[in-house]
C-alpha cells in the first residue's frame, strides 16, 4: 500500500477556556494563512520529508476559546473529486503534557502528512482541557469542530460525507463519548467511521488524578459519564485498537469495549499495536505488521467504495 509511514497519533492539544457560539463559516480560501515546512521546524528533517508538497492552513478558530482551533493538512497536488477527512483528536491525559511541545507539534504533523500524502485531507483538533474544562467540554468541543468540518471543508477540496475521526488517549474518549451521548451532538458533526487507540471509556472507583480532574471526584457520577451504553447503540464503522504495551488498565479497557460491541452485534476490527512508546514501531515506519496505518486506510477505502449519496 502506497505511502506506508508512521501514522504519529501522540498529539498534545493545548488548554484554555469558556466555549461559545461558532464563528460564521469562512468565506474563501484566501481567508487562510498557509504555512510549509522547512528542515528547520523538524527533528533532523524527517517531518520536512514527509510533508513535501503537503499545506498547512493552522490556528483556524471553530469557537471563542484560544483553545478551540484547528489545523488543515492538504496536498497540493489536484484531485479531480473531493478527499475523506481524517480528523485527529488526541492527548496523552485529560489534562495535556507540555513538556516537549515542538517535538509535539513535528509528531502531530507527521499524522497530519500521512493523511495529506494518501489523497486524503488532514485536520488535527485543538480542544480545553481539564481542570479548566471539565466533563462534557471535551466531547462538545468536538462537536463543534466537527460542525466547523461540515461548513468548511470543501474548501481544502475535503468530503464533509466522508469524515473519519481518529481518537488518540483522551481523544479516544471525547470521540466515543460524542458517538454514546446524543444530547452533546451539535448540528451536522456527524463523522462516517471512528478508530479509538488506547483510550479509557469509563472510569472506575480508581480514578487518576487526571481523570479526576475532567469526570470530577463524585465517583457516583461515573458510570452515567462512560460511553455505555451508548456506544452500543453508533452504527458507525469502528477500528479499534491498544499496544501490547500499555497499562494493565488500558487493555483491559480495550478489551471490554470490544466484547461489549461484538456482544451488541457491532463487532469493530481490532489491532494491537507491537508498542506505544516508540511511535515508528506502532506505526509501521520500521517494517511491523503491527501498525494503525494499513486498517486506516482500508476503512477509508470501504467509505469510498460503498458511494455515500
Amino acid at each position: 500500500m502506497k505511502n506506508y509511514l508512521a501514522f504519529f497519533l501522540i498529539l498534545t492539544v493545548t488548554a484554555a477556556s469558556a466555549h461559545g457560539p461558532l464563528p460564521a463559516p469562512l468565506t474563501a480560501p484566501s481567508d487562510l494563512v498557509r504555512v510549509g515546512l522547512t528542515d528547520s521546524d523538524t527533528i533532523a528533517g524527517g517531518t520536512a520529508r514527509l510533508c513535501d508538497q503537503v499545506t498547512f492552513s493552522r490556528g483556524l478558530r471553530y469557537g471563542e476559546s484560544e483553545a478551540n482551533v484547528l489545523d488543515v493538512a492538504a496536498s497540493t497536488t489536484k484531485a479531480q473529486t473531493p478527499r475523506p477527512v481524517l480528523l485527529f483528536v488526541a492527548g496523552d491525559t485529560f489534562t495535556g503534557d507540555r513538556t516537549a511541545p515542538e517535538l509535539s507539534r513535528d509528531i502531530q504533523d507527521a499524522a497530519m502528512c500521512f493523511a495529506a500524502r494518501n489523497d486524503m485531507i488532514g485536520v488535527r483538533v485543538n480542544y480545553r482541557q481539564a481542570p479548566a474544562a471539565t466533563w462534557p467540554r471535551g466531547a462538545t468541543d468536538v462537536a463543534a469542530a466537527l460542525s466547523w468540518v461540515h461548513g468548511n471543508i470543501d474548501l481544502f477540496n475535503g468530503d464533509a460525507r466522508e469524515i473519519v475521526a481518529v481518537g488518540y488517549g483522551a481523544g479516544a474518549f471525547h470521540v466515543a463519548s460524542l458517538l454514546a451521548h446524543p444530547e452533546l451532538q451539535a448540528d451536522h458533526a456527524d463523522v462516517a467511521a471512528v478508530v479509538l487507540v488506547s483510550g479509557i471509556y469509563r472510569v472506575g472507583k480508581n480514578a487518576s488524578d487526571s481523570e479526576k480532574a475532567y469526570f470530577g471526584t463524585d465517583a457516583s457520577q461515573y458510570d452515567k459519564r462512560s460511553v455505555f451504553p451508548g456506544i452500543l447503540n453508533v452504527d458507525a464503522p469502528i477500528v479499534l485498537a491498544w499496544a501490547a504495551g500499555d497499562p494493565a488498565n488500558l487493555v483491559a479497557q480495550g478489551e471490554t469495549l470490544k466484547k461489549t460491541l461484538c456482544g451488541a452485534g457491532h463487532c469493530p476490527r481490532s489491532t494491537i499495536l507491537r508498542s506505544r512508546d516508540g511511535i515508528a514501531s506502532a506505526f509501521g515506519l520500521d517494517g511491523s505488521g503491527d501498525s494503525l496505518a494499513e486498517p486506516t486506510l482500508l476503512l477509508v477505502h470501504q467509505l469510498e467504495a460503498r458511494g455515500l449519496p
